[in-house]
């Protein structure tokens, strides 16, 4: 018996060499190490913001983390696809845009992508509905839709927001 209890347990100190490896291969590319979002990847600060893809669309990428959203307010033009991957560095959120059907549930360890369209210009107020904290009310931004003649060009480089107009 106790033979068999050894060996069972054996494999349960290989975490980090066995069981975390694996879990992040299956996890594949949606997951990201919350504590090193703003060290490396694709969520370093100069990668955050609009950015526009070769088709015509745009990227956006943001972090959720108590008790704001980064970067604070987007711009993006409006009738075009907008890709959004947001990550949280800390707890659950849940971006909602005030006046749509749109709501992104954001998890810390993990990259949340949906598929968005606004159809004409204007602004919409985001709010996080997944209570994160004490300072839950004010965990608020913005997402200002522009008529696409009036969204700046953006290089290969460049990232958008709304300081940028």
């Amino acid at each position: 018996m106790f033979t068999v209890l050894a060996l069972c347990l054996i494999p349960a100190t290989r975490y980090y060499q066995v069981d975390e490896p694996l879990l992040r291969f299956l996890r594949g590319s949606r997951h990201v190490d919350p504590l090193a979002l703003h060290l490396a990847g694709e969520f370093v600060e100069n990668n955050l913001g609009t950015e526009q893809d070769a088709d015509g669309s745009v990227t956006v990428r943001m972090i959720a983390q108590q008790y704001l959203f980064v970067p604070h307010c987007i711009l993006v033009p409006a009738g075009v696809p907008v890709h959004l991957r947001i990550t949280s560095a800390d707890a659950v959120h849940s971006l909602t845009f005030n006046g749509t059907n749109y709501a992104v549930k954001v998890l810390p360890g993990t990259i949340s992508v949906a598929e968005l369209q606004f159809p004409r210009a204007g602004e919409y107020k985001t709010v996080c509905r997944e209570f994160c904290g004490a300072g839950h009310y004010a965990m608020r931004s913005e997402l200002k839709v522009v008529p696409r003649d009036q969204f700046p060009a953006l290089r290969a480089e460049e990232r958008g927001n709304c300081a940028a107009q």
